[in-house]
């Protein structure tokens, strides 16, 4: 603290600060890091940055030592250009990543960790916001992806998910895969028969034989699995035709000889206007003699209700109506 002296002559204390008073930084922000991801001890060698200014808000932290302009969206993909920087020569972009990389970004969500493969031996990691796996990769197994990065190719990517994940996550993946023809189904089929007694192979077979690719949908393709796993086998993206063989709708999973069709009700069923279209498709089923189950993500967390509910539906005489 210190003396002013007054516009009188006098001397006047000065007022202290607030003590939340907001420290406005005005951060430097050199052109050739603008829009870039980068890492510390890089920019700090070329004296681009300091230590200190690398805490300003001008940029944003992704993992330890690797930062990138704060104007940049945070996303998934961001996050994998991070992880480029972090990753060891021999490591590959494998799992849900790959699957990005090769397309379907629908299926990973922004907080998903991003996956790394490193050959057996190589040390790397652990690393806050990676999962880190080690297995040896064929080099057939191995392409480049967006011109400087490395990932599993479609099939080993398919079958590391397949082999992997819980049949209720790995197949919708599979679907979306198939129905995008990023893999092949035959190929697929081939591969997984070729599996033996692999870590997962048993896993991985019953998922390849689960996928469809006329699923239009995640949650879709998760309720067909819960049905399968029952015993039931609905046809996906059915299309029901009236007495004189004219369209009268086409429905997520259907029971044709039953007249019984299974509907996922999402999020898009809330939007503007849908709902008067949903009732007039539900009114034109009804009218052809077909029960119509609708079915919630509420449902999809109690399987077992959901199995009882179809099956009642599928033994009882069909005089068309809704299953609520």
């Amino acid at each position: 603290m210190f003396a002013e002296v007054g516009a009188c002559g006098r001397r006047e204390r000065a007022q202290p600060l607030a003590r939340h008073a907001p420290v406005v930084s005005t951060a430097h922000r050199p052109d050739a890091l603008r829009g870039a991801v980068f890492r510390k001890r890089d920019v700090v060698e070329a004296g681009l940055l300091t230590a200190d200014a690398l805490r300003s808000r001008a940029w944003r932290r992704l993992y330890r030592g690797v930062y990138a302009d704060a104007d940049l969206p945070e996303s998934f993909g961001l996050r994998i250009r991070g992880a480029g920087l972090l990753m060891p020569p021999a490591g590959v972009f494998s799992g849900r990543t790959a699957v990005y990389l090769h397309g379907a970004t629908e299926l990973v969500e922004d907080r998903t960790p991003v996956e790394v493969s490193v050959p057996p031996g190589v040390r790397f990691g652990p690393v806050a916001g990676l999962r880190i796996r080690q297995v040896a990769l064929p080099s057939a197994d191995v392409v480049a992806v967006m011109r400087t990065l490395r990932a599993t190719s479609t099939l080993r990517t398919a079958l590391d998910i397949a082999r992997v994940e819980p049949l209720l996550d790995a197949v919708p993946v599979l679907d979306v895969l198939l129905a995008r023809a990023v893999v092949g189904r035959s190929e697929l089929r081939d591969a997984v028969g070729g599996l033996g007694a692999a870590r997962g192979a048993r896993r991985a077979q019953q998922a390849v034989a689960l996928a469809d690719p006329r699923a239009e949908s995640q949650p879709e393709s998760r309720l067909r699995v819960v049905l399968a796993l029952a015993g039931l086998s609905p046809i996906p993206q059915f299309v029901v035709r009236g007495a004189t063989g004219g369209f009268v709708a086409r429905v997520d999973l259907a029971f044709p000889d039953h007249r019984v069709a299974v509907e996922y009700d999402g999020a898009w069923h809330a939007e503007p206007g849908q709902f008067a279209k949903d009732r007039r498709r539900l009114n034109a089923l009804v009218a052809v003699g077909w029960t119509v189950l609708h079915v919630t993500a509420a449902d999809l967390r109690d399987p077992g209700a959901l199995i009882a509910r179809i099956r009642a539906l599928l033994a009882a005489p069909n005089f068309g109506g809704v299953g609520l």
